[in-house]
């Protein structure tokens, strides 16, 4: 995906162009479980840790970083665990020891009232119950170590089926979208079932060449105070 977002907040990770890998996966009913989410976000992961090997073999001061192994957490158990935090300090936290995690559940109200993060009611399963709690979506966040901060560079999950597209559109007060084409094939069962998600092209690029700034990486305009400011501290942006 490329795309312009207007409404974005800027800041050292956001920008106006958004450019992402998404990527969509044909699955079964039986397919439909926290199990086989694992076992995709592995996959992923996988790849993810051989490239930063790949970049090694070509820029030899760049360590990698990541383990050998994801951790998984839902976010309720974040939550359980630092409830006085932010759920991106929440992030930082579980994932500074871990190196590399993936969160739960996002969407779903959590016991404190409020989700980890948005997430829209006819996208990702947010509700599903599992043995680990609602949800059968998730983000793949890393720990970078030049921000030294919890870095998410994928946002994925097993798409709505119809049972969690209804639940998920009365839940957040959105009926009405029933009445739209791609809700009216869903819950009419002329669409298959499905996981994906995407790739943050800028975020990897990041991480893998230890740049603190997304503007490193990326063409783009930024105001003139935060050019001025990247450059007191040595940081150029493209």
């Amino acid at each position: 995906m490329n795309a312009i977002r207007p409404d974005e907040t800027l800041d050292a990770l956001h920008s106006l162009y958004v450019d992402q890998w998404d990527w969509e996966h044909v699955i079964t009913p039986e397919q439909r479980n926290l199990k086989f989410l694992k076992h995709i976000v592995r996959k992923i992961y996988a790849v993810v840790r051989n490239t930063e090997h790949f970049i090694r073999s070509h820029y030899p001061k760049i360590k990698p970083q990541l383990p050998d192994d994801i951790t998984f957490i839902h976010a309720q158990d974040l939550e359980d665990m630092h409830p006085g935090l932010s759920p991106a300090d929440r992030e930082t936290a579980f994932c500074c020891d871990r190196g590399a995690i993936f969160v739960i559940g996002i969407g779903a109200p959590l016991r404190g009232g409020q989700p980890h993060d948005g997430r829209a009611p006819d996208y990702d399963d947010w509700t599903t119950a599992t043995e680990s709690g609602p949800g059968l979506n998730g983000d793949i966040i890393v720990w970078n170590p030049v921000l030294e901060r919890a870095f998410e560079i994928s946002s994925m999950g097993i798409r709505v089926d119809r049972p969690a597209l209804e639940r998920q559109l009365e839940m957040t007060g959105q009926t009405a979208r029933r009445k739209l084409y791609f809700h009216r094939e869903l819950l009419g069962g002329r669409l298959p079932l499905s996981v994906g998600g995407g790739i943050g092209q800028s975020r990897l690029c990041m991480y893998y060449l230890r740049k603190t700034h997304i503007g490193e990486v990326q063409s783009g305009l930024w105001p003139d105070a935060v050019v001025s400011d990247c450059r007191s501290r040595g940081v150029f942006l493209l």
